[in-house]
């Protein structure tokens, strides 16, 4: 039996398949298997598939904040958007989301029941489990700022951990160091709110990213953290890189911390590249060190 035969009993599996068509770049090589595990159990399998087979394999989020390689990847990624995307409101204000929750559809979901603590979150077009990942924020706020704990597959064992355990800092967490864990599920405390005001502060912030941020063209969000000196769009802008192209790659005109795919052509060289004069520029004339905040998957 091949080894796509055997994943398949689990999950739907897409061969050879272009990461450019997986993530907000749109831009990546082909990997071996693409994989939508049907559930937690049908998970647990494919990973000891996996493991049986000497694959490699990451697990992908909603591809908004990665940027993967040009080459192709002999290996697997696993996607949990389509079916662990489960979600529970406890009568307490209670979040439970599984990993593959959007976390705008959350924000929203929040604001229904007159919940507040995602507002902020009304824009991040990731997922819960990405989200957990990387410790998203945005105003100042961030989904650890509102987690009790996290389900978490390690060592084939299913485990909540606490959120004091989790190493959790600005756009840090524990999982970072450890890849071979898998986020489940995430749970959250929220406050009731008045649901008026909460529509109210996230529509004003749709329209303030709109305004502000590139999304007519591909691009993975802010590049660089926030240096504690100064914004990292102003220091770019100030380093005189607005509108600054290698290959296909380009800062933002409209917002100097995205890089965008501008002709569609880009690669992950170019953007590589571009990060690179970025933060040599920065050390050489600021002694600032910047830090991406873009995961990038080199294979």
């Amino acid at each position: 039996m091949s080894i796509k035969d055997r994943l398949m009993t689990y999950a739907e599996v897409l061969e050879h398949e272009p990461m450019k068509k997986h993530t907000t770049f749109k831009i990546g090589g082909c990997v071996d298997y693409y994989i939508y595990p049907k559930n937690c159990t049908a998970l647990m399998c494919v990973l000891e598939i996996l493991a049986q087979e000497n694959i490699p394999y990451y697990v992908l989020g909603r591809g908004s904040n990665v940027l993967c390689s040009d080459t192709d990847f002999h290996g697997a990624i696993i996607n949990l958007d389509r079916t662990l995307n489960d979600f529970y409101f406890e009568p307490d204000g209670v979040l439970v989301a599984q990993a593959g929750c959007s976390i705008i559809n959350m924000a929203v979901e929040a604001m229904k029941r007159s919940l507040t603590g995602l507002e902020w979150a009304s824009g991040i077009p990731g997922s819960i489990g990405g989200g957990l990942y990387m410790n998203a924020g945005a105003y100042k706020d961030n989904l650890a700022n509102h987690l009790i704990d996290v389900c978490v597959l390690k060592d084939n064992t299913i485990c909540w951990m606490k959120k004091d355990e989790l190493d959790y800092a600005y756009r840090h967490s524990i999982f970072q160091s450890h890849k071979d864990w898998t986020i489940l599920v995430g749970r959250f405390q929220l406050e009731k709110g008045n649901q008026n005001d909460i529509r109210d502060l996230m529509n004003s912030r749709r329209e303030r990213r709109m305004s502000a941020q590139p999304l007519d063209k591909p691009c993975a969000g802010s590049v660089f953290r926030n240096p504690e000196e100064i914004p990292a769009w102003k220091l770019i802008e100030e380093l005189g890189l607005r509108g600054h192209k290698i290959g296909g790659a380009m800062v933002s005109e409209k917002h100097c911390n995205f890089i965008v795919n501008d002709d569609l052509n880009a690669t992950a060289q170019d953007v590589r590249d571009l990060i690179h004069e970025i933060k040599t520029r920065a050390k050489k004339e600021y002694n600032i060190d910047m830090v991406t905040e873009v995961e990038q998957l080199y294979w």
